[in-house]
């Protein structure tokens, strides 16, 4: 018999995951304060809850996917969150790209209440939200991972257990580093060339195929030839992912130069007006400097 799941947070990534739980067959309660999201899932028949505590009392496993720490505290330890709602033996399953040591803590305060908790956070976008191919990377006890592994490759394509509780946040700060990073050399390598004159979208095909070549690059220079910046993963919310990087990193004692450098151009396109745009409108930045723009002939 398939276990009942809950999903709080049904933003540009969970409402899709969510949906993927409902065609799999899983009886799924749902919760966001965005209302319309929720008359969206119930429609396709999830349980529409009014709190995160009551999904909790309906489920047997519980995803959060949120936007930052504040907002997974807040739902787990809340009046009316999950720690109030879940039944003994219950698994939270936070998908959110939060600090490592809050996961930890929430980890903590999870087990002394009787429940288990993984941090799962993904990467691949909204595209892979909505294909279920994710990558997921995991932290936590492997007796709990193995106990919903067919859960998360309902969501995911490659699934992998890092390390314990904090690993996986940890890893997923790791994937944002290597990927803004990428955008942000991409989008120098764009603007150099859009101002040097020549064709760009011929410059993409001459070098996608070698070392330059990489999924971020497939991914983001057509969409930038198109001038579409439409959020699959949000300026803000990467400003927040590479925060936690700088913090995390602070702590522990690693200096992160080309970082900190892209989190001040973060810092520098959200006072432009640009915070919702997706990452890889960090190409902007760089168009502005130089006085030119990077699109399709």
């Amino acid at each position: 018999m398939k276990k009942r799941i809950g999903f709080i947070g049904l933003g540009i990534m969970g409402r899709p995951m969510s949906s993927n739980l409902l065609k799999a067959g899983y009886e799924l309660s749902v919760f966001d304060i965005n209302k319309e999201a929720v008359t969206a899932l119930a429609a396709e028949g999830a349980r529409a809850a009014a709190s995160p505590k009551e999904v909790a009392e309906h489920s047997e496993i519980i995803f959060t996917m949120l936007p930052n720490s504040q907002h997974v505290k807040e739902v787990i330890l809340g009046e009316n969150g999950i720690l109030n709602g879940a039944s003994k033996g219950s698994v939270i399953i936070d998908m959110s790209s939060i600090s490592p040591v809050v996961s930890k803590e929430l980890s903590v305060k999870a087990v002394n209440a009787g429940l288990s908790m993984l941090d799962a956070p993904v990467s691949g976008g909204e595209p892979k939200a909505i294909n279920g191919t994710l990558a997921i990377m995991v932290g936590g006890s492997e007796s709990v991972f193995d106990s919903v592994q067919d859960v998360l490759h309902v969501l995911g394509e490659d699934v992998t257990l890092v390390g314990d509780n904090g690993c996986g946040a940890t890893a997923k700060l790791a994937n944002q580093i290597i990927v803004n990073l990428n955008i942000a050399a991409m989008s120098e390598a764009l603007v150099f060339a859009a101002k040097a004159g020549i064709n760009v979208e011929k410059m993409y095909k001459a070098i996608r195929g070698g070392l330059a070549g990489s999924a971020v690059l497939d991914a983001k220079v057509p969409l930038i030839l198109k001038r579409n910046f439409v959020a699959g993963g949000r300026i803000d919310i990467n400003l927040k992912d590479m925060t936690n990087v700088m913090e995390t990193a602070h702590d522990i004692g690693v200096p992160l130069p080309l970082s900190s450098q892209l989190l001040e151009i973060f810092h520098a396109l959200k006072v432009d007006g640009k915070a919702a745009d997706d990452h890889g409108g960090i190409v902007q930045y760089f168009e502005k400097l130089a006085g030119v723009e990077v699109k399709g002939v």
